[in-house]
């Protein structure tokens, strides 16, 4: 077995590519599988935006996809599986349709229009071609985090967002892996301090290792959130190398939802997007049913480890609105 990089390419047969903008604010990411790969998802954020999310439902058709794509840009970004799909099209991947053949590319968006950027794009936003320069840029083993394609323009209502990776093993050897742009419309820290909600999963102090606060106070639990009047997303995806149904891909995505919300309070308000993409690239056999509930429970624990290394990782953007990051706060 490879070592593992503590990345979602710790799952063979997928690889990530970005594209990032610093000026404009904002990125894409895509997740690319060498093979089609069993999918599902789920939503539960209250203002979500997406491409193809409702075909991951279980009692859909449709049951394997060829890419998952993050991006910023909110609505305009939708553009970016358009890109992706020119580029799997471009290498004669897609579902069969007759003589054509058409990628499947779920797609979910955050929304960075107001971290100071420059948003003054033209007519065509410039989403089409990330999604198609984060195409081509896909590789597998190591990807950078922090202030990086769908993560680009991520903020929080602390501190700059970001995008994280983080992976586990069942005790038999079954990968699990999640990826995520955290622009939550609550906080991944307690308080006003250092901490991380996610402490307690924490791996080699992958994200500081500052621990848990010595005590945890009605102040530190009290609301914090960007504003009332805008939207915000945490999107990511959890992909395991396992042989599963889709109706058990579905079950990662919703205890990958579970992680989230250990990650950042609150988690899923009215104005979030949160949404959660799940894959199973059917390589490795479960033993039995307790290794599949084991499966889901690190989906919940590397969902969470994702979202504080996203954030650790983050940078703030160059522009006098930029978001201060952790590093800029507590480092």
């Amino acid at each position: 077995m490879t070592r593992m990089l503590n990345l979602i390419t710790d799952i063979d047969c997928l690889s990530v590519g970005h594209a990032t903008d610093l000026a404009l604010g904002s990125g894409v990411t895509v997740i690319v599988f060498d093979e089609p790969a069993t999918a599902s998802g789920s939503v539960l954020g209250g203002a979500p935006g997406g491409r193809e999310t409702a075909l991951l439902d279980p009692a859909m058709t449709v049951e394997q996809v060829d890419a998952f794509v993050l991006s910023g840009g909110s609505a305009f970004g939708l553009d970016a599986a358009g890109g992706v799909q020119a580029g799997l099209r471009e290498i004669g991947r897609g579902y069969p349709v007759g003589p054509v053949r058409v990628p499947i590319v779920p797609q979910a968006i955050l929304m960075d229009l107001l971290n100071g950027g420059d948003k003054d794009w033209g007519l065509q936003s410039p989403y089409r071609d990330m999604g198609y320069d984060a195409f081509k840029a896909a590789t597998k083993g190591t990807f950078a985090l922090g202030t990086v394609g769908a993560g680009t323009g991520a903020t929080t209502a602390t501190v700059k967002g970001g995008l994280g990776s983080a992976s586990a093993c069942t005790t038999r050897g079954t990968r699990i892996a999640a990826i995520v742009a955290v622009n939550a419309m609550g906080s991944p820290t307690v308080g006003e301090g250092p901490h991380f909600w996610s402490a307690p999963f924490e791996q080699e102090s992958e994200f500081g290792g500052r621990g848990q606060p010595n005590k945890v106070s009605p102040s530190d639990i009290a609301l914090r959130a960007k504003g009332v009047d805008i939207t915000a997303t945490t999107i990511g995806a959890v992909v395991t190398d396992a042989v599963l149904t889709k109706a058990q891909t579905h079950r990662l995505s919703i205890m990958a939802h579970d992680g989230l919300a250990r990650a950042i309070l609150p988690a899923h308000l009215p104005a979030d997007g949160d949404t959660v993409f799940s894959a199973a690239t059917g390589k490795r056999a479960l033993a039995d049913a307790a290794e599949f509930m084991e499966l889901c429970h690190l989906s919940t624990i590397v969902m969470a480890r994702a979202i504080a290394r996203g954030v650790f990782e983050a940078t703030a953007l160059p522009n006098d609105a930029a978001q201060p990051a952790w590093r800029d706060r507590f480092a």
